[in-house]
């Protein structure tokens, strides 16, 4: 690759709303704007998103048909490729592409951004109202979407789509595999966190910068109930946030032509990515996840790093088990520094584009001098894809990798038959117990058969539930009648 087409991040953009008033909140589309503005202030070139020939946007809880259009009338890149990428196409991808067309000479300028506005659709619910956003009758140039479901369709029969269902059942399977008791996992689980929030305390750019105990965040309560067992609320992604982010790369010569300093440079290194789809109960091995060693590996061989050379890390934080999975697969201890922004349960989950505000966050403290690289980690789906992005403040030695490790991780997954309807016999694989307002508790269940198939199950006895959550099943002979989880 040519030098004077080597990708450089240059502007990095953050925007933020807390208005109680839902009438009196900035839309979606706004606050978006808002993140570009701060990213091209943060560039030092006021012009330099003349003439993008890449606008990309994730997918948000809007309606919005061309959101990327509308940014490039603003910002006057109106020749700008438009791209809206829908919830289930990883937010790498399309850095990963940005800074690809870069590095091709295809463009000298791209922009990434994306936003949500959780907490203005809370506050209207909550008013017993619906937020209007502005409408478009255009449409992108590209749009992108997942090539499959992310469910299984027997998932979805048994109405098991709800993502904390899923990762709560991967949870206790990890558990298992620790030899912890429910008691002794949900304390780690609360050291973990009380971790993170002191980190999201000393981020200016933390939806809740008020450190917790342990105690306060495993326990649950009237302000942190249980959500699905063991996660409580306060260790699941906050996704009822106004945030917005924001990424603007160019080359290393339209960056020196506008005067950029190298020193605020941030070096994209590689982007890698598996693109190979196994749903949660088709998964033989529920706590691997092949494709976050393959394209984690992929991203540190492309700077000749090993993972302990990396200073700065966020691993994608929905959920526990997408921390702990992802550490494990790299080799990396849990008792290491693993987020950068505090977590998505403390400074912000926003819908389908937190890892924006990672990037923004590393690169932030790298040119404080905390770091000369950092990883950052994207997930899609329930660890259904996986990503990573690799910054440096030195130029990449072998010039921007962009890697799809998509093929090689379908050779290294393994999975198992699902059935619908199954009578008899097996041991579970993974189970949670659902908490929802208003309603009883309900249990969901993996069941390896005793015929070497995966069955769900479900059930709502409370006995059986108390003993799932004060001991552990995984493992335990059980069996399944009328899709009903039983004492074997």
């Amino acid at each position: 690759m040519d030098s004077e087409r080597t990708p450089v991040l240059v502007g990095i953009g953050t925007a933020m709303q807390r208005e109680d008033d839902w009438t009196r909140a900035r839309e979606p589309l706004a606050l978006m704007l808002d993140a570009v503005y701060a990213a091209v202030r943060d560039s030092g070139a006021h012009d330099i998103l003349a003439g993008a020939g890449y606008i990309a946007v994730p997918q948000g809880r809007w309606r919005y048909r061309n959101p990327a259009g509308a940014i490039a009338r603003a910002v006057g890149a109106t020749a700008a490729t438009r791209v809206l990428a829908s919830v289930g196409v990883l937010q790498q991808s399309l850095i990963g592409d940005a800074c690809a067309r870069i590095a091709r000479g295809e463009t000298h300028t791209a922009l990434v951004v994306g936003g949500d506005c959780g907490y203005r659709l809370l506050r209207a619910r909550i008013a017993g109202a619906w937020t209007v956003d502005s409408e478009q009758d255009d449409a992108p140039d590209l749009h992108l979407a997942p090539k499959e479901d992310l469910f299984h369709p027997v998932e979805t029969a048994l109405g098991l789509t709800m993502p904390i269902g899923l990762y709560a059942i991967i949870e206790s399977a990890w558990r298992h595999g620790r030899g912890l008791s429910p008691d002794q996992h949900r304390a780690r689980l609360g050291e973990m966190y009380a971790g993170f929030s002191a980190i999201a305390a000393d981020n200016p750019h933390a939806w809740q910068r008020e450190p917790r105990t342990a105690a306060a965040i495993r326990e649950a309560s009237v302000g942190n109930p249980m959500q699905a067992f063991p996660y409580t609320r306060a260790l699941c992604s906050t996704f009822n946030v106004d945030q917005a982010g924001a990424l603007v790369f160019c080359s290393a010569a339209r960056a020196r032509a506008l005067g950029i300093a190298p020193s605020r440079w941030a070096y994209p290194v590689a982007s890698t990515e598996s693109n190979h789809q196994v749903p949660v109960s088709a998964r033989a091995e529920l706590v691997r996840c092949p494709g976050a060693a393959i394209a984690g590996r992929a991203a540190l061989a492309a700077a000749a790093l090993a993972v302990d050379d990396v200073a700065l890390l966020d691993l994608y934080s929905c959920f526990p088990a997408a921390v702990e999975i992802y550490a494990e697969e790299l080799g990396i201890p849990l008792e290491r520094s693993l987020t950068v922004t505090g977590s998505m349960a403390y400074a912000g989950g926003p819908w389908n584009n937190y890892v924006l505000q990672a990037t923004s966050r590393a690169v932030e403290l790298m040119r404080a001098g905390h770091g000369a690289n950092a990883l950052i980690s994207s997930v899609s789906g329930m660890l259904t894809k996986q990503a990573f992005g690799l910054y440096a403040t030195a130029p990449p030695p072998h010039g921007f990798v962009n890697a799809d490790v998509s093929a090689d991780t379908a050779r290294a997954q393994r999975t198992v038959e699902v059935v619908a309807d199954y009578h008899g016999a097996g041991r579970l694989a993974g189970y949670t117990v659902i908490h929802e307002r208003d309603r009883a508790p309900t249990i969901l269940a993996l069941v390896d058969t005793d015929d070497g198939r995966r069955a769900l199950a479900g059930g709502d006895d409370p006995m059986l539930i108390a003993r799932l959550e004060r001991e552990e099943w995984v493992g335990r002979p059980v069996r399944v009648a009328d899709r009903l989880l039983c004492p074997a």
